[in-house]
């Protein structure tokens, strides 16, 4: 059992560092140049990344940052991946950190996965080169950013962000680290989404005006508090470390299991953010708007909240009226014709001509391999995938400033150049929050 004090430090800099890959490069490397003084030597045709194998010196090291429900879902994904090496977890939970460290073993044949309580030892090896982090929403953002500050490239779930502050925190992280970042928006790499969003970017559909995001759910309400219960040993469970960035608490197991905590900015309870994270940023990318977010909001009537881009395009957020295309449905109508689309795979069309014969794979059951693969093929090309962390940031302010208004029950507006809310005191008090000594990004 590994354990860390809380006066750990992490550079504020990416480290120059020696990853697994490179270190193993260069020693196969050697090896070779010596061959000829050497006595001859047998190795592996999985070493030499024959037979279909990756060689050691081609993997990509991982490492897992609080691996719970959804955790293992995409620990699955990364690990049929064939050059990827998990070698580490931190988790809060021993349960979670043993559980894992047993499923990675079982993967890769060894007993090499070490666990970790505090995730600052796990971003302190130099021998990892990505993370997985699939805590909780009050800790993704502060989790990511210190990865970044450590120089490890991210796949990070959704929400992404607690706030409008923290989203802007995270875009300006990654930007100034030049880590390779992927929000858990899975569906930018199925078919179906994808192609949706081309017939709205391409202009197939005429001239883009109106976009529909269905986000399950629009009730808005702040964390509260539960009952106090005994707190398990630390080793168990680490309940100052699962609080984190939020503030304090008592401790309850309920909370462990997801009740209501800290979704977003303090507003839980379903909201905007949880699915909108996902459908209404797929609206961002359809109407050409990954670096921007929408402007004015209007409240909660009927059903539906009603925002407008600064191009002019209105974002729809809408709970009924849908087409039976699964969940996470979005909807693109231009001048001429529509599309909409969900996690069924299949996708209803104003007019057959749109498909003008392309072929589009029906993928249901929204997977996340695609997108793995994504952010993988990045961190090999340094390239941006296409979750990336400015994209991500502004889909979430769009989430976020439209939970204000529901909470809020009035319209308000935001200045697209400061991301404040304009001549609104009460709804800038929801743009961000304190975090708890000594998590302040």
């Amino acid at each position: 059992m590994h354990s860390c004090s809380s006066d750990v430090a992490v550079s504020d800099k990416p480290r120059g560092k020696i990853s697994r890959r490179r270190l193993l490069g260069r020693t196969l490397s050697a090896a070779v140049a010596t061959s000829s003084l050497a006595v001859p030597r047998f190795v592996s045709a999985s070493t030499l990344g024959l037979g279909g194998a990756v060689a050691p010196s081609d993997r990509i090291t991982v490492g897992g940052i609080g691996i719970g429900r959804r955790g293992t879902y995409d620990l699955g994904c990364f690990l049929k991946q064939s050059d990827v090496q998990f070698i580490a977890v931190a988790d809060i939970k021993e349960t979670q950190r043993t559980g894992i460290k047993a499923r990675v073993d079982a993967h890769h044949g060894n007993a090499d996965c070490d666990t970790y309580r505090d995730f600052r030892e796990l971003l302190a090896r130099e021998d990892i080169d990505s993370v997985l982090i699939a805590t909780g929403p009050n800790w993704h953002a502060t989790a990511a950013c210190y990865a970044a500050r450590a120089g490890k490239d991210i796949y990070c779930e959704k929400p992404c962000t607690k706030n409008i502050e923290q989203s802007l925190q995270l875009a300006d992280t990654m930007r100034r680290t030049g880590v390779v970042f992927q929000a858990g928006t899975q569906r930018r790499n199925l078919p179906h989404f994808e192609f949706a969003c081309m017939l709205a970017r391409t202009g197939r559909l005429g001239k883009l005006h109106t976009v529909h995001a269905r986000p399950a759910g629009m009730k808005t309400k702040m964390s509260g508090w539960l009952p106090e219960q005994d707190l398990p040993p630390i080793e168990q469970v680490d309940w100052n470390m699962y609080l984190g960035p939020a503030a304090y608490r008592p401790y309850n197991k309920a909370w462990l299991d997801g009740f209501n905590f800290e979704k977003g900015g303090g507003l839980t309870g379903g909201g905007v953010l949880e699915w909108g994270s996902h459908c209404v940023d797929l609206c961002q990318w359809a109407a050409s708007a990954d670096s921007t977010a929408a402007t004015t909001y209007h409240a909660p009537q009927d059903g539906r909240i009603v925002a407008e881009y600064p191009s002019g395009v209105e974002l729809v957020i809408r709970d009924d009226g849908w087409l039976p295309l699964g969940s996470c449905p979005v909807r693109f109508e231009g001048d001429t014709g529509w599309i909409e689309t969900g996690d069924s795979g299949k996708f209803v069309l104003s007019s057959p001509e749109l498909l003008a014969g392309r072929v589009v794979e029906e993928i249901g059951g929204y997977p996340a391999t695609f997108h793995v693969r994504d952010f993988l093929d990045c961190v090999k090309t340094r390239s941006q995938p296409r979750a990336n962390a400015e994209a991500a940031c502004y889909a979430h302010i769009t989430c976020h400033a439209a939970n204000v208004a529901a909470y809020l029950g009035r319209d308000v507006q935001l200045d697209t150049t400061t991301y404040d809310f304009i001549d609104d005191e009460e709804a800038n008090r929801l743009r961000g929050e304190a975090s708890r000594e000594p998590w302040q990004l």
